[in-house]
C-alpha cells in the first residue's frame, strides 16, 4: 500500500514493507516488517497535452526516512526495530538512528517530528531554498492526517494484511513501494 501527500516542493510517502537485509547488523539478523515514511522533494511538470491532460507528478529524492519496523520474530505490532535516517546522501540513507523516544512510542515521536517540519528539514541538510513556506505550513497542518495513515498501515501490518513475507525463504528482500 502507498499513501502520498504532496505540497509545493515537498511531499510525504508512506508504505508497508517487508525487509530481509543480506548483511544485517548484529542483533538484527531476522526479517523486519512495518511501515516506512519518507519526506521527499516533489517535482510537478506542465500538463502533457491539453488543459485537461494529466499533470506528471514525481516524488523525487528522499531527505528523511522513518522506519517503524519490528522483527518478524517479535509479537505482531512490536516495533522493536523502529529507527530513522536523519540524512540522505543523494538517494542513499545514512545509518540507522535509534532514538529512545522513537522506540518507546513511535507514533507520538513521529507526530512530534511532523509538527515541526522546519526542524526536520534543517537536520536533514535540506537547503531552505528547496522548499517553500507553504510546504512547511502544509506539512505541519497535514501531520494528523499523515499520522492517521501511518496508524492504519501499522494496524494492517499487525493484523497480517500488509507487508507480507515472500512466498519462499530468501537471502535478501524488499517488498512494498518504498
Amino acid at each position: 500500500m502507498l499513501a502520498a501527500f504532496g505540497f509545493e516542493a515537498l511531499g510525504v510517502v508512506v508504505g508497508d514493507m517487508f525487509f530481509v537485509d543480506p548483511t544485517p547488523n548484529d542483533g538484527q539478523e531476522t526479517p523486519e516488517r512495518g511501515v516506512r515514511l519518507e519526506l521527499r522533494l516533489v517535482d510537478r511538470a506542465a500538463p502533457q497535452g491539453s488543459i485537461y491532460a494529466g499533470i506528471p507528478i514525481t516524488f523525487t529524492r528522499p531527505v528523511w526516512r522513518v522506519d517503524l519496523f519490528g522483527s518478524t520474530e517479535s509479537p505482531p505490532g512490536t516495533l522493536d526495530r523502529a529507527h530513522h535516517h536523519p540524512r540522505f546522501n543523494g538517494w542513499e540513507p545514512g545509518r540507522r538512528n535509534f532514538v529512545p523516544e522513537l522506540s518507546a512510542d513511535p507514533v507520538a515521536w513521529l507526530t512530534d517530528q511532523l509538527a515541526d517540519p522546519a526542524a526536520v528539514l534543517a537536520r536533514s541538510g535540506v537547503d531552505a531554498g528547496e522548499v517553500t513556506e507553504a510546504d512547511i505550513a502544509g506539512l505541519a497542518a497535514a501531520a494528523p492526517e499523515i499520522v492517521a495513515a501511518v496508524k492504519r498501515m501499522l494496524d494492517g501490518v499487525r493484523d497480517g494484511e500488509l507487508a507480507p513475507a515472500p512466498a519462499e525463504p530468501v537471502a535478501a528482500a524488499r517488498t512494498g513501494w518504498l
